[in-house]
């Protein structure tokens, strides 16, 4: 919220969860009172052949599951993995339930993606940087503001 505040975008921040305990996507859109594919979820994925090179960031609606192939196909790579609960921790910084691309201390460490259905939606809904908590943003402004690139990255 802070980087949001520093760039003058406007936000809705939704804190549906108090105690932090874990939800599914479609409850966390309930709870939300929104579509459920206008959730996103901030995955972690590391390059198979050398995993120290450059993490992806990837948001997917929290409906669908992240296809690999497809994203490795996207961003030029052979093969790709998802990063284990702990890697995503460490490499974010943050606690998995609540990585948000907006809470990187160093986002151009990070190659950032996003889903291309994201195209269509004009409000998106992101983790806030951690469990429970929710921004409601302008698709645009999150594109802008992280820099993310357009991308294949679902079944």
């Amino acid at each position: 919220m802070r980087v949001l505040d520093a760039r003058g975008i406007p936000y809705t921040a939704t804190t549906y969860d108090e105690h932090g305990d874990f939800h599914t996507a479609e409850e966390a859109a309930a709870m939300l009172a929104v579509p459920l594919n206008s959730v996103y979820k901030t995955l972690v994925v590391l390059r198979e052949a050398d995993p120290r090179r450059r993490p992806l960031i990837v948001m997917v609606p929290a409906s669908d599951q992240l296809d690999l192939k497809a994203l490795a196909s996207a961003v030029g790579e052979k093969k790709l993995r998802m990063a284990t609960q702990r890697e995503a921790e460490q490499i974010t910084g943050m606690n998995a339930g609540g990585i948000s691309v907006l809470g990187l201390k160093n986002l151009a460490a990070f190659g950032v993606y996003i889903d291309e259905r994201a195209r269509k939606l004009e409000t998106i809904h992101i983790s806030a940087g951690e469990r429970g908590t929710e921004l409601a943003l302008r698709t645009a402004d999150l594109i802008a503001i992280s820099g993310a690139r357009y991308v294949p990255a679902t079944t």
